[in-house]
């Protein structure tokens, strides 16, 4: 492989706009070589702002993947079509970027696990909120034995009243469900990540659609459509590990709190504490016999990790990425790691259609 990684975006649309193609242009070691839309303006529109010079572009994916000059591609496609596009790139020889959710079943999720492992291609998910400052002092926390053992966790993602109006968002048939899917699985990521722990052993859930048939909502991207609401407003989940930490999620895109929170997690271990709830993180432990709350200061110093990057997550999460593919290690996020997410997900949803609890089988 060449110093220089050619890439192919899949799905234009905001995400793609608004995170994907804006880090990688400031990696020298790529260029985007092939955009794809259904619809050929938005394709030609990211080509002409994020593309290397002669860029192509497609209207059928299936048509990028047979360049076979492309190294990496990148899905930023909506959730129902994570799954297929994702296992067709990596059979295709290219190493896959797909961006969260992982898929919207555990089944297509394993598929995609799966297909990498098959083809030696790497995946990774697009979970950059492990990319933040304060994200990233919390892993090395963890890691080191700071909490001590965690028993107990919240991952929280609510919004007030901040309903995503664009595209399918509130489409249950494109996405697989609303804010748990959407912003949920960036808060549960977190937390998962944080506590070094992906054996679920049984979930319980809850989901609402209370508020979507209103109208006059004060939504921060305006008033949604009622009869396109399709999917919940709201989602709570509890779920039991195997080696008996208990961890609670929380999502919502419109809910009556005052006080809304995405992203963040709740920490409680048997040395100390941690929580992203007040104006940052916090670390809470009894020392020398006082309770304590220390703050870490994420104004001075930075990430060293890349020479000259930025502390935007998004970029860091891109050069970490770019960087796996050229030195063959591990990606930013790897894929075992979000399939469990995916796998919690299915199961709150699970058990709220049912009113039963679901239990998760043992490898």
């Amino acid at each position: 492989m060449s110093a220089t990684l050619r890439i192919g975006i899949i799905g234009c649309g905001g995400i793609a706009n608004g995170k994907h193609m804006p880090a990688l242009k400031k990696i020298k070691e790529v260029e985007m070589v092939a955009f794809c839309d259904i619809l050929g303006e938005k394709a030609a529109q990211a080509a002409e702002a994020f593309g290397a010079k002669g860029a192509k572009t497609y209207t059928d994916y299936r048509e990028l993947l047979q360049d076979k000059s492309i190294d990496v591609v990148h899905v930023c496609t909506p959730n129902r079509s994570h799954a297929f596009i994702t296992v067709d790139a990596l059979e295709a020889g290219k190493h896959v970027m797909c961006e969260k959710p992982m898929a919207k079943t555990y089944a297509e999720a394993r598929q995609m696990l799966e297909a990498s492992r098959r083809t030696g291609k790497k995946l990774t998910i697009g979970y950059q909120q492990r990319w933040r400052g304060d994200s990233l002092y919390l892993k090395e926390f963890c890691d080191g034995g700071g909490l001590g053992e965690i028993y107990y966790a919240k991952a929280i993602a609510l919004r007030r009243r901040a309903v995503p109006t664009w595209g399918v968002f509130l489409n249950e048939y494109e996405q697989g469900g609303g804010p748990l899917i959407d912003i949920g699985t960036h808060a549960l990521d977190l937390t998962l990540w944080a506590m070094n722990n992906y054996k679920p052993k049984m979930a319980v859930g809850s989901t609402y659609k209370k508020l979507g048939q209103q109208t006059r909502t004060a939504n921060a991207w305006g008033d949604w459509d009622p009869e396109k609401f399709t999917v919940e407003d709201a989602a709570f989940g509890f779920v039991v590990m195997e080696n008996g930490a208990t961890v609670t999620l929380e999502s919502s895109w419109a809910l009556n709190i005052a006080d809304p929170k995405e992203a963040v997690c709740l920490l409680c271990g048997d040395k100390a504490g941690a929580d992203m709830l007040g104006d940052g993180l916090r670390i809470n432990a009894v020392r020398q016999g006082r309770q304590v709350i220390e703050k870490p200061d994420f104004d001075a110093g930075g990430v060293a990790f890349f020479e000259g990057s930025s502390s935007d997550p998004s970029e860091l999460e891109a050069r970490a990425w770019i960087n796996a593919v050229l030195e063959d290690t591990d990606p930013p996020t790897r894929a075992d790691q979000a399939l469990v997410v995916t796998q919690i997900l299915e199961a709150i949803y699970a058990s709220a259609a049912s009113g039963k609890p679901v239990y998760f089988p043992k490898d």
